[in-house]
């Protein structure tokens, strides 16, 4: 019986120890972004380059979208999903059709698809710049990602 006892104190000592990550809500909010995240140590950290939408007919949205969807597919094959990014970095274009302003609207619209929902209710920190331009011609969004992977 004690030493069931002392297996039983030891495993859950073991479960409070679990490190995890650390993502800091904004308060007040249900903007699909931390504040912070703290990525505890011994975690691996994978860096994915920028990604570009397949196609740049369509708006900031279509080509959020696109580019999201394509990061998912990166993640996957890294064994990871967005429930593990941990950062992001957004540059845009501005939208010709919106006198050359950014469409953070529609950005956010794509955004809110993949963060902060039920189904994977992780919220990673980002970065969101306008830029006069991206490698592939015709292109309003550029998105890089740092995702964490939690040893266990």
């Amino acid at each position: 019986m004690k030493i069931s006892l002392l297996l039983a104190a030891l495993m859950l000592t073991c479960t409070a120890h679990a490190q995890q990550i650390k993502r800091t809500p904004i308060p007040n909010s249900n903007f699909p972004i931390s504040v912070a995240v703290s990525v505890p140590a011994g975690a691996d950290t994978v860096y994915f380059s920028g990604v570009l939408p397949e196609s740049v007919d369509g708006d900031t949205q279509t080509q959020t979208l696109s580019v999201l969807n394509r990061l998912k597919a990166a993640l996957a094959n890294e064994g990871l999903s967005f429930a593990d990014v941990v950062s992001l970095r957004v540059f845009l274009v501005g939208d010709p059709k919106l006198d050359n302003k950014l469409d953070f609207k529609g950005l956010n619209a794509s955004f809110g698809q993949f963060f902060g929902t039920a189904e994977q209710p992780n919220k990673p920190a980002r970065t969101a710049v306008q830029v006069a331009a991206l490698p592939l011609p015709g292109a309003l969004v550029e998105i890089d990602l740092i995702a964490a992977r939690v040893k266990k």
